[in-house]
């Protein structure tokens, strides 16, 4: 075996450490308690430092990391260009009284970027974008429920959640309707039987849940959707907080050849400064002004100007086809490396945002033990979500990504 396995002694002392004082250690989807991290001791907790597509834990293991901070890392962990644009903007202020007119000038860039803005509204975290799209059709309407696609994910709000959530109340949920996704027959029949009463239906450009392959739309799919939206009045919302500007500069929406009437943003907005948000179509502009819906750093400059060099650079590095080539090099290798050893390694959704799943088993624990391996070897994956790629990731990078997996093969 050639790749040294990880130690995290350090790693496990600060998770005791934190036990003590935060819920659960560590909360949320990035903790050991979630499910995506098995077998617990195969990862590391904690990061010290991070730069390009690589980061370092407590312990001074460094990992090829494809997930990004889960999805914010778009360009390479502090880059220079983004990095310099903030730390301009600090200098003069970030959260004042009255907002910087860098507000305007990433509002003007993102009008002119996403195919379907006439305007742009600020938030913090894709959450607060979905829940302000969903908001904003119910006003618009004057209609209660949503239409979901089964497998979703759009965000930890009450809304968002199921009936046998922990917290989660009848009347949080009672709006909803869940339809599978790609089957635009069971859509037009849910239409027919609440005529007149859908107010959006909410998706993702594709499904890219966990725990499952990610699937893309049927050919003419979005289309039809579409269609259906305009004739029966409802809103149609794509949260593209996850895919957005990975697969087009102009969203999700324009890549699959069709509008949304709004669009949310997050994860590669501003490569990891902390922006979120929604753009729509100018029918909408009144309503979403009409909306009670704010934040207390909401307006903080800082992340404008940060989100306003990260789309410049990404148009500049025309980075979808960018992605998409690096995310096609590392597909190819990676099932190579597991048909050598007999495996039928799974690779589906876009190339850069790709999902893994080892075939051979439906139970997924041989899946977990060869992520588990990698992860030990310095590739940074978690076992049941789509990974995400950077454009600092190097072709030596994809190589010894490839090298490691294949000995982590032949371990199973």
């Amino acid at each position: 075996m050639g790749f040294s396995i990880n130690r995290y002694e350090k790693s496990a002392a600060e998770y005791e450490r934190a036990l003590k004082v935060i819920p659960s250690g560590i909360y949320g989807h990035q903790g050991p308690a979630e499910g995506c991290f098995v077998p617990v001791t195969a990862f590391p907790f904690f990061s010290e430092r991070a730069k390009g597509s690589y980061f370092w834990d407590v312990d001074g293991n460094r990992f090829i990391d494809y997930m990004c901070a889960y999805g914010p890392n778009i360009l390479g962990y502090n880059d220079d260009e983004v990095d310099e644009a903030a730390a301009k903007q600090r200098s003069l202020g970030d959260c004042i009284t009255t907002p910087s007119v860098r507000m305007i000038d990433f509002a003007e860039l993102l009008v002119e970027t996403v195919a379907s803005a006439d305007w742009a509204f600020f938030a913090k975290n894709g959450g607060d974008t979905t829940t302000l799209a969903v908001l904003t059709a119910r006003a618009y309407t004057r209609r209660k429920k949503i239409v979901f696609f089964k497998g979703y994910y759009h965000g930890v709000a009450p809304w968002t959640q199921k009936i046998d959530y922990p917290g989660i109340l009848e009347e949080d949920v009672i709006n909803n309707i869940y339809v599978p996704w790609n089957d635009y027959e069971r859509l037009a029949e849910v239409f027919a039987e609440n005529k007149g009463e859908i107010a959006a239906v909410i998706s993702q450009p594709y499904l890219h849940g966990n725990f499952a392959d990610n699937v893309l739309p049927a050919e003419g799919f979005w289309q039809k959707v579409r269609k259906l939206c305009t004739d029966t009045g409802s809103v149609l919302i794509i949260d593209d907080v996850r895919a957005g500007f990975r697969l087009d500069l102009a969203g999700s929406d324009h890549f699959f050849g069709f509008q949304a009437d709004l669009i949310c943003f997050c994860k590669a907005l501003a490569n990891g400064y902390n922006v979120s948000a929604l753009c729509g179509k100018e029918f909408l502009r009144n309503t979403v002004s009409g909306l009670t819906y704010t934040g207390s750093y909401w307006l903080s400059a800082v992340p404008f100007a940060a989100g306003i060099a990260c789309i410049r650079k990404m148009r500049r590095l025309d980075l979808p086809r960018l992605l998409n080539e690096k995310g096609l090099l590392l597909k190819e290798g990676l099932i190579a490396a597991a048909k050598k050893h007999g495996y039928d390694l799974r690779v589906t959704g876009a190339p850069a945002l790709f999902y893994l799943r080892i075939a051979d088993d439906d139970s997924l624990m041989l899946h977990q033990r060869w992520i588990a391996e990698m992860v030990k070897r310095g590739v940074y994956l978690t076992n049941h979500h789509n990974h995400f790629l950077n454009a600092s990731l190097s072709d030596e990078d994809i190589k010894r990504t490839v090298e490691v997996a294949d000995e982590a093969f032949s371990v199973l």
